[in-house]
């Protein structure tokens, strides 16, 4: 009898640990697929339906657009920046950004196309109401009112570029710039190629000048 009894208990034992392995072994295996699933290099199913409330692009394009046949409205306005009151800073910033004006027109193309000229008429515009410096922005608004840019050519942007700088220096009693060396003090940055290019327009306003002062003389 207590045989029998010892084998009902030793075969209830082995049932317990064959479940409690099996339990163990499913847990594990359900544990280990939930893993998966949250791995970087698991594959995701796709929702059947976007989420509500998300903007999602068309095509790869953005949805903010700017409608440039409408830029002109921008031109019209105050500057955007404020006075700025430090002497020293506002001297630093024009200083760098003539440079920069200067450079822009000195690469810009001899013949550019009317796509080319509007771009850098849009740009000037737009820069004479962003420009950091508030009033310094107004005064070169009303410059532009009074001379609007020359864009039929790189020599026609350069010069007209010169001329409102020494404009703005005489309103400033500053020095003005000789305009037919103004590449020698604002390097264009161009290489050999466009120096000798630069060179031959020079030699060319040379010769244009030295005619138009014989047409003179033998007029006189």
């Amino acid at each position: 009898m207590a045989r029998r009894q010892h084998l009902t208990a030793s075969l209830i034992l082995a049932l317990v640990v064959f479940f409690s392995i099996t339990f163990f072994m499913t847990g594990s295996s359900t544990a280990g697929r939930n893993v998966a699933d949250l791995s970087p290099g698991a594959a995701r199913s796709a929702p059947e339906k976007p989420l509500k409330g998300l903007d999602t692009p068309h095509d790869g394009a953005s949805s903010f657009a700017v409608d440039l046949e409408s830029a002109g409205d921008l031109f019209n306005g105050d500057s955007i920046a404020p006075k700025m009151e430090n002497a020293t800073l506002k001297a630093e910033l024009g200083r760098a950004t003539w440079r920069f004006l200067h450079t822009m027109v000195a690469r810009f193309p001899e013949k550019p196309t009317p796509d080319d000229r509007k771009t850098l008429e849009t740009f000037i515009h737009l820069f004479a109401r962003l420009y950091p410096c508030g009033d310094c922005a107004k005064h070169f608004r009303g410059l532009l009112a009074k001379y609007p840019p020359q864009t039929s050519s790189r020599n026609s942007a350069a010069g007209w570029l010169c001329f409102a700088h020494n404009v703005v220096n005489e309103r400033l009693h500053k020095p003005v710039f000789d305009c037919n060396k103004i590449g020698d003090f604002y390097d264009c940055g161009c290489g050999d190629e466009g120096k000798k290019d630069k060179k031959k327009e020079g030699e060319k306003r040379d010769e244009d000048a030295l005619a138009t002062s014989e047409i003179k003389a033998e007029a006189l």
